[in-house]
């Protein structure tokens, strides 16, 4: 992991952006479509954990950025392109625009000053998004990456972000995946690769150094 310095220059308040990936009440809450991957989430604190850098940021003046998966009613303009979303379409709990499934899920606040993202197919927060265009025009230079799941929506954030130019940094303890053994053995062999992969409590130790610093 890198030292509480180098760390801090990656995650100046001014150039960084907290990203949450999929932390929705259909996917991580109560009611989850996924109930394993939500229990895992909980259970290992990977939730509470991205709660926590969601509270650290909004004090420090960090922006937010909630990505969420939807799809229509109809399915309209969702891909049918792999097993992932055929089984998708089966689950008892859909996750539909306008409905309590596709809501950022407690324990994780969402400001006013927060930017949701919805997309409406793939698998990637970024590719066919906002998110890159209103990343560059936040004038970001480093993305940290938070929430599920570590077996596809996680790594392909962390991919498209890479490519895109973007310095990537990964709290491990505040993402999951199932099982539960998959998420560290992926992070030590493919996103530390690719990204600084670091804890919680060292971006929270940063930015409690760095103090408040408000975008313009």
């Amino acid at each position: 992991m890198p030292s509480l310095e180098q760390l801090a220059q990656q995650l100046d308040p001014a150039t960084a952006v907290l990203l949450t990936v999929e932390c929705q009440e259909g996917v991580v809450g109560r009611d989850s479509a996924l109930p394993e991957l939500a229990e895992e989430a909980r259970a290992s604190g990977a939730l509470a954990n991205v709660a926590r850098l969601v509270a650290r940021a909004h004090e420090t003046g960090v922006q937010v950025m909630h990505a969420v998966a939807e799809r229509r009613p109809d399915g309209r303009g969702a891909n049918r392109n792999a097993r992932l979303f055929k089984a998708a379409g089966r689950l008892p709990v859909q996750q539909h625009a306008g409905t309590k499934a596709v809501r950022v899920a407690e324990p994780v606040a969402v400001a006013d000053e927060d930017l949701v993202v919805r997309r409406l197919h793939g698998l990637s927060p970024l590719a066919g998004t906002d998110v890159d265009a209103l990343l560059r025009n936040l004038g970001c230079r480093t993305l940290i990456v938070t929430g599920v799941s570590a077996n596809v929506a996680i790594p392909n954030a962390v991919f498209d972000a890479v490519n895109l130019g973007y310095t990537v940094v990964v709290p491990a303890d505040a993402i999951a995946g199932v099982p539960a053994d998959y998420t560290p053995a992926m992070i030590r062999n493919t996103l530390a690769l690719v990204a600084t992969v670091t804890s919680t409590e060292d971006v929270l130790a940063s930015w409690k150094q760095a103090g408040p610093a408000p975008r313009t």
